[in-house]
């Protein structure tokens, strides 16, 4: 269901803010809006990006896990991603996902879900089948692969 908002109705959306702000404003007005979106976000995002960046190197110079500067990078590179992207939807989920107070609101969920086991990753995510988890001891061998055959 999130998949067909996401990919249906999200494109539609998009389309009819855009077709009714060009109604309003002009044609030339509407995409030079858009430009100009695209490139104060993508300063915006470099911005926020390099202060995560040096909050994550200090929290592991302390030698503690940069949990909280993760979440804000991957929530940065989502921003981006969506204030890059043609819209003015995208572009307000975008600002909502770069600003700050709102990225914190949105980190504090991410990290609730994670704790509470509630976000998994599929198992092919990255494109690999790990197969099933081992069950039992864990054995240490060694191996040889056999000359010849495949």
């Amino acid at each position: 269901m999130i998949l067909f908002l996401l990919f249906v109705v999200g494109p539609i959306a998009e389309l009819y803010t855009i077709i009714r702000v060009g109604s309003s404003i002009g044609v030339l007005n509407t995409f030079a809006l858009i430009v100009a979106v695209g490139f104060v976000g993508s300063w915006l995002v470099k911005r926020e990006g390099m202060r995560t960046w040096m909050r994550f190197n200090q929290t592991l110079a302390s030698g503690q896990i940069p949990a909280k500067e993760m979440v804000d990078g991957v929530l940065i590179l989502g921003a981006g991603a969506l204030l890059l992207t043609p819209g003015f939807l995208s572009d307000v989920f975008g600002i909502l996902m770069l600003f700050p107070p709102t990225r914190a609101v949105l980190r504090a969920y991410v990290m609730k879900r994670v704790k509470a086991g509630n976000f998994v990753v599929h198992p092919n995510f990255m494109g690999g089948n790990p197969g099933p988890a081992p069950r039992g001891p864990i054995v240490d061998t060694d191996a040889t692969e056999p000359k010849g055959e495949l």
